[in-house]
């Protein structure tokens, strides 16, 4: 694996050199547009909205729509002069215990790999960092731009988890959103239960992207079959139910629930029994 950055995490007087490195990866099928006759490839062309020309990378340039139709243009010099300096470093302005941090402004992890000489440094970062529960907040400028990001212990690794900045994230005040309701104690009794019932330890291998296996299994099969056309069960489907009697719902919620975990519980009855005998 390439790394996609190289420079340093620096905080105070520390300097640990480091590689950055994906810790991610997109597994979203890509496809073309093709011409149904031939399946040639059908590429994209720009074509200016007022006459419908083509037009030459050398007359296009960037500009700002501040209204609706008005645009202003932006040069290269104008980008040049708001950049901001683009240091190799990734800087700590300061350490927050993570569990101050709201899920919602964390977006794209990377994994950072030290250098031999930083090896030491960065050990001792990352058990510092594992024993008081904290993390580094930093920015960090990668391709450019600039990024708010936190640096945290991870197993073994330091991870750089590149985070939104608080202009970014919208507030749903815009949303019908319930506030606080008087509920029904049954009701809420119930549903905890059902909560307990379906609850269990996290494990990440349990989940996975049932589409896309389902959608690349079918890719196999045209490619085995020469692209034929194929015929066969459709998919199910859950159809919606209306919640009228939110009891029942419950009721019956919590039966299956129950059904599941005693199914999940026989074969382990019988591996008891065989031990015993």
């Amino acid at each position: 694996m390439r790394a996609i950055w190289k420079g340093s995490i620096s905080f105070s007087l520390v300097n640990i050199p480091i590689s950055l490195y994906p810790a991610t990866r997109s597994e979203e099928l890509k496809f073309r547009l093709l011409r149904k006759s031939d399946l040639s490839p059908i590429n994209y062309k720009r074509v200016a909205e007022a006459d419908g020309k083509v037009v030459p990378w050398e007359e296009i340039v960037k500009g700002y729509e501040y209204e609706k139709g008005k645009f202003i243009v932006l040069k290269e010099e104008d980008f040049r002069r708001a950049d901001i300096e683009a240091t190799q470093t990734v800087e700590i302005m300061e350490f927050v215990p993570l569990k101050e941090i709201d899920p919602m402004f964390f977006d794209k992890p990377y994994y950072l790999e030290p250098q031999k000489s930083g090896a030491k440094a960065y050990a001792l970062l990352r058990e510092a960092l594992n024993r008081s529960g904290q993390v580094g907040v930093a920015k960090v400028v990668i391709k450019t731009r600039q990024h708010l990001a936190t640096i945290k212990p991870e197993q073994k690794a330091l991870v750089l988890e590149l985070m939104h900045f608080s202009e970014e994230l919208v507030k749903p005040d815009s949303l019908q959103i319930p506030g606080a309701v008087e509920l029904n104690p049954r009701e809420l009794q119930m549903a905890a239960e059902l909560i307990e019932r379906m609850s269990g330890p996290w494990n990440a291998e349990k989940y996975t992207d049932d589409y896309r296996h389902a959608l690349m299994n079918l890719i196999q099969k045209k490619i085995e079959s020469g692209d034929k056309a194929m015929e066969g069960a459709q998919p199910l489907r859950r159809s919606p139910t209306k919640v009228i009697d939110l009891v029942s719902v419950l009721q019956e919620s919590l039966k299956q629930a129950g059904s599941r975990g005693r199914k999940a519980a026989a074969p382990k009855r019988k591996t008891a029994m065989k031990k015993a005998a």
